[in-house]
């Protein structure tokens, strides 16, 4: 019932496209999406995570889990993380997929709401630490268009590999178009 008024509003109502597609037979990933400039992003990938059939979750800093509202982001499939400085966030992190069957966790590789020209590599060193792909989802409010890229397994190349990141989000446009990501070669 849900993913039918999602579908409703996300295709009719809101005239969004969604181009690609999560693979169901890839159980554990980090999906990386860009751009993350205003929280409209969240309702965006609430909506497109149930049209596309996916169970996927997200962390968020551990203030937004306290009262009144920590019970529905952890309905919604979030988890607090600590984000105190000194720790090992990203062996923690990929420690979660080994007690997993399924897991996906989205990530905002520019870290902030705020315009970066570089991707933070947390999200990558999650995905080699874990042994899992990273599915790239671009949010683009230019094109009112979400694209899911194919699952991509990291090399031993991080330059070869981040170039083709920043090619598949270039010119893609967040809600707030100044704080869109964009790439200084």
């Amino acid at each position: 019932m849900i993913r039918a008024i999602y579908k409703f509003i996300y295709f009719k109502l809101m005239g969004w496209k969604l181009k690609g597609a999560f693979d169901p037979k890839v159980k554990k990933c980090i999906v990386a999406v860009v751009p993350h400039t205003s929280w409209h992003d969240f309702y965006i990938g609430l909506m497109v995570r149930s049209i596309s059939k996916m169970n996927i979750n997200y962390v968020g800093k551990k203030e937004l889990f306290k009262f009144p509202f920590g019970w529905y982001f952890r309905w919604t499939g979030g988890a607090p993380i600590d984000r105190t400085p000194g720790q090992n966030k990203v062996q923690a992190m990929a420690a979660v997929f080994d007690g997993k069957e399924e897991f996906r966790l989205t990530l905002a590789p520019e870290g902030t709401r705020k315009r970066v020209d570089e991707l933070r590599t947390g999200f990558y060193y999650i995905a080699k630490e874990a042994n899992v792909p990273i599915v790239l989802v671009a949010f683009d409010f230019g094109k009112k268009e979400v694209k899911i890229d194919k699952p991509f397994y990291t090399t031993d190349d991080m330059e070869a590999d981040f170039e083709y990141f920043h090619k598949f989000f270039e010119g893609v446009v967040g809600k707030v178009p100044e704080k869109s990501f964009r790439y200084k070669r």
